[in-house]
C-alpha cells in the first residue's frame, strides 16, 4: 500500500532544492492558485500572470516554509500577498494613465452572467472583503482556515462575510439585480 507524500514533506524537500518535489507541488496545487488569484482580481490574464510569477519566486519562498501552518495555507497567503502587491502596481499605473474612464459594469441578465457579475461586483468590494469571500466561498475554506490565510481572528472573517453580504447586496440594487 502506497501513501501519498504530504504537502509539508514536498514543500521541505522543494525548499531544499529537490526538483521532483517542487514538481508534484506544482501539479498538485497550480490550478488552486490559478483560482485564487482569478477570484481576487476579476481578470483571467492578470491571475494567469500573477500565478506565473508566484510559481517563478517559489523555489525561494519554500527555504523559509516552517511547517507553522499547513502547505495550502501558507500558499494561499502567498498568493493573497502576491495579489495585493499587483493591486497597488496597478494604482500606481492607473494615476499614472490618469485621465481614461473606468469601464462599466453591465448588469447581468442570465446565470452565467450574473457569475461574471459577482466577481466583477467582489472587484469593487474593500479588498480585505473580497479576499475572505474568495477563501470561503471560493476555496470552500472554513472561517478559521480562512482566519489562518488571513492571519485574523476567526470571529473577524464571520464580520468581513457579513460586511460582504452587505455590499454585494448594494451593488446588486445599483447595478439592478
Amino acid at each position: 500500500m502506497r501513501t501519498e507524500t504530504s504537502d509539508e514533506a514536498l514543500a521541505e524537500a522543494a525548499g531544499q532544492g529537490d526538483r521532483a518535489a517542487f514538481a508534484t507541488l506544482l501539479d498538485r496545487h497550480y490550478d488552486r492558485l490559478f483560482r485564487l488569484c482569478w477570484r481576487l482580481t476579476g481578470s483571467e490574464a492578470t491571475a494567469e500572470d500573477l500565478a506565473q510569477d508566484i510559481c517563478l519566486k517559489l523555489p525561494r519562498a519554500l527555504r523559509s516554509f516552517r511547517r507553522e501552518a499547513r502547505f495550502t495555507t501558507w500558499l494561499y497567503r502567498i498568493a493573497l500577498n502576491a495579489v495585493r502587491d499587483d493591486a497597488r502596481k496597478a494604482v500606481t499605473r492607473a494615476k499614472a494613465l490618469e485621465g481614461l474612464a473606468r469601464e462599466p459594469v453591465a448588469p447581468p441578465d442570465d446565470g452565467e452572467v450574473k457569475s461574471r457579475w459577482l466577481n466583477q461586483a467582489m472587484s469593487r468590494l474593500k479588498p480585505d472583503l473580497a479576499e475572505t469571500v474568495a477563501l470561503i466561498v471560493g476555496e470552500e475554506l472554513t472561517q478559521a482556515e480562512a482566519a489562518e490565510a488571513l492571519g485574523i481572528a476567526p470571529g473577524s472573517v464571520a464580520w468581513r462575510m457579513s460586511e460582504a453580504k452587505k455590499a454585494l447586496k448594494i451593488l446588486a440594487a445599483e447595478d439592478g439585480i
